[in-house]
């Protein structure tokens, strides 16, 4: 059991570290202040192999493992979370859809592209009446025996991406018979190109302001068999196996966002004089300093266990339950302390941490709700 990393995941962390710093951190600001994400830093993104880290390089991907891509993610997050939704949601939840559960020629023709950095992807599962409860979904799939073709009509909310991607897994019921559970089909779908999709403008929000996220409806959408994910029925067991993976991304993203808000704040308490001498010179910053640093450390332990769980092919469902859950707690937790160290500053879109703190919030509902986390958690643990 080693708790360091090796050398290739020090360079990892490190390269993705420097892109974060030159090439993010002089725009985030204005990205979130904008609502609307740079479509230059997107390309460089693609270009650079950041949506494609955990994939092998037969399918276009970087060949690196979890770990590697979690590091990503916690880098870029440090910086701006909008970066690391758009990532993660490409990466953790369409990608890893296609991957795990297309055919060999689904896999050249939809998931090269989107790892070798072509086109970007998102994932429609979420409804406006169907968020935690994932079963209660409305859209359909009816199969026109004719043609074999799957005609899609309903709609999707917060579908991160949706807003510049091409490609789209997505879940509609195709047996309205039986549960969502056993009647869900998934489907890979073409957000550019198919008639029927109407994809609105951005919707507004607390945090994470300059990710892509829209309503996505279809409209008698017509979508040919080989489009079809997977088993016919076996949508719901897919999109809880995807969540489950990104719920380790998304884990990553907020103890990337807890420490960016943790490293402004004691960057500015060394240099802000009250009462003759810094603030860092208080035993209050300093004790509040240890105790958060330390609760981002564990819960950085927290995402490198279940990311190294995922490398290994084991079941994942509760450390990526842990390890979400702890981590958006703790975002939470530092990014409020960070702007309450720094005062009337730290509540001022001149500094970096109350964007920070607007951004963790979401780390505990998308992807399954905090307490969505304990009911696996408890349930694990009782049985």
């Amino acid at each position: 059991m080693n708790f360091e990393l090796d050398k290739p995941h020090q360079l990892m962390r490190q390269m993705y570290r420097d892109f974060a710093e030159t090439e993010i951190a002089p725009i985030a600001k204005d990205m979130d202040e904008a609502e609307a994400y740079d479509m230059e830093l997107l390309k460089k993104l693609m270009r650079y192999g950041i949506f494609g880290i955990a994939y092998p390089k037969q399918y276009g991907g970087e060949g690196a493992d979890i770990l590697g891509y979690v590091l990503a993610m916690e880098e870029m997050s440090r910086i701006d979370g909008s970066t690391g939704i758009t990532i993660e949601v490409h990466s953790s939840l369409c990608c890893q859809a296609i991957y795990h559960y297309g055919t060999e020629e689904q896999k050249q023709t939809f998931l090269r592209p989107l790892v070798d950095g072509s086109k970007i992807g998102c994932f429609g599962l979420t409804e406006p009446g169907a968020g935690s409860d994932v079963a209660g979904a409305q859209t359909t799939a009816v199969l026109d025996e004719e043609t074999g073709d799957w005609i899609i009509t309903g709609s999707k909310i917060f579908t991160t991406n949706s807003g510049f991607a091409d490609t789209c897994v997505l879940f509609a019921l195709t047996d309205r018979t039986v549960p969502a559970a056993k009647g869900m089909t998934a489907f890979i779908m073409s957000l550019k190109e198919m008639p029927g999709i109407d994809v609105s403008t951005n919707i507004e929000r607390m945090g994470i302001r300059a990710a892509s996220n829209c309503i996505v409806s279809y409209e008698e959408v017509r979508v040919s068999p080989d489009r079809v994910l997977g088993p016919i029925g076996k949508g719901f067991k897919i999109a809880m196996e995807s969540l489950n993976s990104g719920r380790i991304g998304i884990a990553a993203q907020a103890v990337g966002i807890a420490q960016g808000a943790l490293d402004e704040a004691i960057k500015y308490a060394k240099e802000r004089k009250q009462f003759g001498k810094p603030i860092t010179k208080f035993q209050w910053t300093q004790f509040n300093i240890a105790d958060l640093q330390t609760k981002i450390d564990a819960a950085r332990l927290l995402v490198w266990k279940a990311a190294v769980t995922e490398d290994e092919g084991k079941n994942i469902s509760i450390v990526a339950a842990q390890a979400k859950l702890y981590a958006s707690t703790i975002a939470n937790e530092v990014t409020r302390y960070a702007i309450q160290m720094m005062g009337g500053y730290g509540f001022c879109r001149e500094y970096p941490v109350e964007r920070c703190h607007r951004d963790a919030k979401i780390t505990e509902i998308y992807e399954g709700t905090s307490e969505v986390m304990r009911m696996i958690i408890s349930g694990a643990v009782l049985k």
